[in-house]
């Protein structure tokens, strides 16, 4: 099963509507931008401008529209966060999966983020990017690094990805868009 046919499922789950709104957050250069840039327009380019405070993307495939949220992750802009993801249908956390020294800091503004009380119960996707480099971290690496298995209050998935990989990225879409009622 393709990596995006697997997001999709996932969020397939959770959307039971005509639009769903999803918040990327994440350190800085974890690959939020380029996640985003490859679900709306299906090209990944490694000359990707660090985001400032947040993006706003629209991108509608069939009769599925999809609101997303790209905020920033340098340390000054982690307090936004929560703002971002108040009211999403789910929050998508992206984390270097090469880069094991930021690890610690990640779990602790995962943790951070989901322990705001305006985000219960909203579902968690995390996506471990890079995985396409040698020593990047497993799923269930991640999950121990990132302590998942104790997330209790919410619904979470976790995929080993890489950005650069478009594999099924259309049939994905037009599958999301069946979806809707």
């Amino acid at each position: 099963m393709g990596f995006f046919t697997s997001i999709f499922q996932w969020f397939s789950g959770l959307f039971f509507s005509k639009s769903a709104e999803i918040a990327v957050v994440g350190l800085q250069a974890s690959g939020k931008t380029s996640f985003i840039n490859v679900i709306t327009s299906g090209q990944w380019s490694e000359d990707v401008v660090p985001t400032v405070a947040f993006n706003f993307r629209k991108i509608r495939k069939g009769n599925v529209t999809m609101k997303i949220w790209d905020v920033a992750g340098q340390p000054k802009f982690r307090s936004m966060w929560e703002r971002y993801c108040n009211g999403v249908d789910a929050i998508v956390f992206v984390v270097d999966s090469v880069d094991s020294e930021k690890f610690n800091t990640a779990r602790f503004e995962l943790h951070q983020l989901l322990s705001q009380q305006t985000l219960s119960g909203v579902p968690l996707l995390v996506l471990g990017n890079k995985n396409d480099i040698d020593g990047h971290a497993s799923v269930k690496e991640l999950i121990k690094q990132l302590e998942l298995d104790k997330i209790s209050d919410r619904p979470v998935s976790c995929y080993s990805c890489s950005m650069k990989s478009q594999h099924n990225l259309d049939i994905v879409l037009q599958w999301l868009a069946g979806r809707s009622h």
